[in-house]
């Protein structure tokens, strides 16, 4: 399973999540603690977002901890929104067109979990996308697929909804084709204006959420892992949980798959403070 970190709020330097803390993105690349497989080393991503519509980026295939230009870059990029990734691959080979985040546009993704049976369905999935999503797709992960699914079901017009029509339709290819649907998804997205994130799963097992305020309560952070040991810093993101982090604040609401063209509902969800 992957790692990943994200911001939205006042403009922060990117080491302050990727590598100054006691456990940084960096330090959960060889040493995670609450994901399956401690090491995440099948190459890292970070996007930012600064004075113009799309992100910067940059990835590599190499560990995070072996990299010496992402300690560079994050002690001197400062952003109002960025997101950083590390990853443990768990299908599609170890280059830089697999690394995330994914970035189309103004938009970026990026993803830790899986779709079972994904060869199987690939195919099928990849037919949904119009001429213009599939050419532009460079790797051959699901989590790719997956963000690009969610931009030809509308992610720029409802982002949410966006999402809960995607993954309504990969269970039910899955369901059709193999006849049941395992998919674990925690994911983070976002246009340059708004952070976005999902939390769920078919078998109640969705890879780990959290969320912190920064910067006095003027950003906050969504991480798949607390970033320091203060356990009363972090709010653990429900299962079956999408998060939007605006100029507002961070709302939590109830999040469920939606066939495609229908509406999602979306109810608020009290966390701890």
């Amino acid at each position: 399973m992957c790692r990943w970190a994200a911001y939205r709020g006042d403009p922060l330097y990117l080491e302050e999540l990727v590598s100054s803390p006691a456990h940084s993105l960096i330090e959960q690349s060889h040493c995670a603690t609450r994901a399956k497989t401690q090491t995440n080393g099948d190459g890292f991503g970070i996007a930012w977002y600064g004075e113009r519509p799309e992100p910067g980026r940059y990835r590599d295939i190499l560990p995070a901890w072996a990299d010496c230009n992402l300690k560079s870059l994050a002690r001197q990029i400062r952003s109002p929104l960025f997101l950083a990734h590390v990853r443990a691959a768990t299908g599609g080979g170890t280059r830089r067109d697999n690394c995330h985040p994914f970035v189309h546009g103004n938009w970026s993704f990026m993803h830790n979990g899986q779709i079972a049976d994904f060869e199987r369905l690939r195919r099928r999935l990849e037919a949904t996308l119009d001429d213009e999503l599939f050419t532009a797709r460079a790797g051959s992960t699901d989590s790719e697929l997956i963000f690009l699914l969610a931009l030809q079901f509308g992610l720029a017009a409802d982002p949410i909804r966006a999402m809960a029509e995607t993954i309504g339709f990969v269970e039910a290819v899955a369901t059709e084709v193999t006849g049941s649907a395992l998919l674990r998804f925690t994911a983070a997205f976002s246009d340059g204006q708004g952070l976005y994130a999902i939390r769920y799963a078919t078998d109640e097992k969705p890879p780990t959420l959290y969320a912190s305020p920064l910067c006095n309560g003027r950003g906050h952070c969504l991480v798949s892992e607390p970033l320091t040991d203060d356990v009363d810093a972090w709010a653990e993101i429900p299962n079956g949980s999408a998060v939007a982090v605006t100029g507002d604040g961070i709302e939590v609401m109830s999040f469920r798959p939606q066939k495609p063209g229908i509406r999602s509902r979306i109810e608020p969800v009290a966390i701890p403070a």
